[in-house]
């Protein structure tokens, strides 16, 4: 435990004929323990080089009636001098010259504390440090939604009604009446919570573990490489349902599975059968299950960013920022008038409004995003045109859909490519790393990120990006395992650079990457084990090469189509 912060004590006034009366109540052996006491404690001055304190025996004793904290009066009005006022909170004994002595005392009194049974030490309760709730991931998403278009899964949704509402509680927790409603039960009294509620901290992780012990009753297995995703797997029955907080969305093979689902669902909580998916998460689902497609789209949200930042009429371009264009920190800013400007700006609201469609169906604009998010806390005008470059763009892709498919000429049920741009990063020549997972002719999964140290050469910078790329192919491996799926091979990843895949297929082609940390040998560890095979493919065939840099028009139409993106 702890030690216990002195505080200050309350100072009891009493009369001379109270006090008479207390020590009356007090037996000879108190008295002298007493006594014994406050006489170590002169010594104990007196060694620490306080021989000029003159304390009177009878202050002493006055003293341990009024206080348990005996240091205070010792070491008082002379004490203050030497060493300043007394120290109030165990924090304000640090740093003085006669901190031991306090902490002494300290100790003392804790130990008369423990020795009295004063407290008994014990677990530390969760309270609302479990508050966390987990969501499906995009990814995850994608890749199921990409799944039911490749089989034809049936897809429904399902609206859970006040769910944090039907989450157990493990502990005693307690509110306020309602402001309004104290005549219900009456003045006097509080609440005791029996199930979570709105604005407890808890609440979401509560229904969590709420869904998760009924999903698991009927016969549903938690993923572990997402922990809001549940899977049934019975002979040839296969059912995933992905979560996010109350919104359920079930891929089953048929629409008894379906049912039986919702029925047991039913049992336990009141629910909305929203019918076949068609929005996910603010995102617009199209099927056309003749040709087994299914397409992602946000044209609503893309038309109200432009009504909100007032560019809905705003002229068309043809790149998501002008081909080559580098954006950098020294283009903050220069002068008052500048300031004033970018105080009049929205530029941190429309990059975070654009991050969801960076994040859901837009990969073509990732990189973008990515780079204007970088200058959000000081961003100047050259950074808000690129914005509204971005905007421009937008207005011309609105129509855009991310489409999935069957893709005859994929072998492999995923497919990754991974690409790099040297040293692109203007403030700091860091590299950017890019990947593109694709599952039939759609992206499930993509990422342009700064890279977290800067490289010696464009085979290090590959590198570098080829083993994220390879981290996230595990994942993927393990999330469909986990689903159902056999992997008798190894997962493909591309690479445009033959020194890098030189490096990760053979341990004899290092050269000038020694200095690497041992951490980026982790892909030829996999390449052994035969998870991963790298491949090489040319640059002009490689769809992350969106994610590393701004391109041109023709460059950009030839990625979008790569990724699945179509009007």
């Amino acid at each position: 435990p702890a030690p216990v912060s002195e505080t200050e004590p309350v100072q009891v006034q009493q009369s001379d004929e109270e006090d008479r009366d207390e020590l009356d109540l007090m037996s000879e052996d108190e008295m002298q323990a007493e006594a014994l006491m406050f006489t170590g404690l002169m010594d104990f001055g007196a060694n620490a080089g306080l021989e000029d304190q003159h304390i009177a025996f009878e202050d002493a004793f006055d003293y341990v009636l009024k206080s348990t904290n005996h240091f205070e009066h010792v070491f008082s009005a002379e004490v203050h001098k030497q060493y300043g006022p007394e120290p109030y909170q165990w924090k304000d004994i640090r740093g003085r010259p006669d901190a031991h002595l306090w902490e002494q005392a300290a100790m003392e009194e804790f130990i008369s504390l423990v020795e009295n049974g004063t407290f008994t030490p014990m677990d530390q309760w969760t309270g609302t440090r479990l508050v966390f709730t987990p969501t499906a991931k995009w990814a995850a998403l994608r890749a199921i939604l990409a799944l039911a278009a490749l089989e034809d899964l049936e897809l429904y949704s399902i609206d859970i009604s006040t769910a944090f509402l039907n989450g157990d509680l493990d502990h005693d927790v307690y509110m306020d009446q309602p402001e309004g409603f104290e005549e219900y039960y009456g003045a006097g009294f509080v609440l005791k919570l029996v199930k979570a509620i709105y604005g407890l901290k808890q609440a979401g992780h509560q229904w969590h573990k709420k869904l998760d012990s009924v999903l698991k009753g009927m016969g549903f297995t938690l993923v572990r490489c997402d922990n809001s995703i549940w899977v049934y797997r019975r002979e040839d029955v296969r059912i995933i349902i992905p979560v996010y907080v109350d919104d359920m969305t079930i891929a089953a093979k048929s629409k008894d599975q379906y049912l039986f689902v919702k029925e047991e669902l039913e049992k336990h909580f009141k629910l909305h059968d929203l019918g076949p998916t068609s929005f996910l998460l603010g995102v617009r689902v199209e099927r056309d299950r003749s040709k087994r497609l299914l397409s992602l789209s946000q044209r609503q949200y893309i038309i109200d960013i432009l009504e909100r930042f007032e560019m809905s009429n705003c002229t068309t371009v043809t790149t998501p920022l002008p081909d080559g264009h580098r954006l950098s920190k020294a283009m903050a800013p220069k002068d008052a008038e500048e300031i004033a400007f970018m105080k009049t700006v929205p530029y941190r609201q429309l990059v975070g409004a654009l991050m969801y469609l960076a994040v859901a169906t837009c990969p073509d604009i990732s990189y973008a995003v990515g780079v204007l998010a970088h200058f959000s806390s000081n961003p100047g005008p050259s950074h808000w045109k690129a914005a509204k470059h971005l905007c421009r763009y937008l207005q011309g892709t609105k129509d855009m859909k991310l489409t999935y498919a069957p893709d005859p000429h994929a072998p492999e049920l995923f497919t990754t490519f991974s690409d790099a741009d040297h040293g692109g990063d203007e403030d700091n020549r860091r590299s950017t790393s890019g990947m593109v997972v694709k599952m039939g002719t759609g992206a499930i999964s993509w990422a342009s990120r700064l890279q977290t140290i800067v490289t010696l050469s464009t085979t290090e910078a590959e590198y570098i990006s080829a083993v994220q790329s390879g981290q996230e192919i595990i994942w993927l491996r393990n999330l469909l395992s986990e689903f159902g799926y056999e992997f008798t091979g190894p997962s493909t990843l591309y690479v445009d650079n033959q020194s890098a895949l030189a490096v990760a297929r053979n341990p004899e082609h290092h050269g000038r990457m020694k200095h690497l940390d041992l951490q980026h040998y982790w892909l030829r560890d996999v390449v052994e084990a035969g998870d991963i095979d790298i491949k090489y493919l040319p640059t002009k065939s490689m769809p992350a090469d969106i994610m590393t840099k701004a391109l041109g028009h023709l460059k950009v139409v030839e990625m979008c189509g790569m990724l699945g993106l179509y009007d």
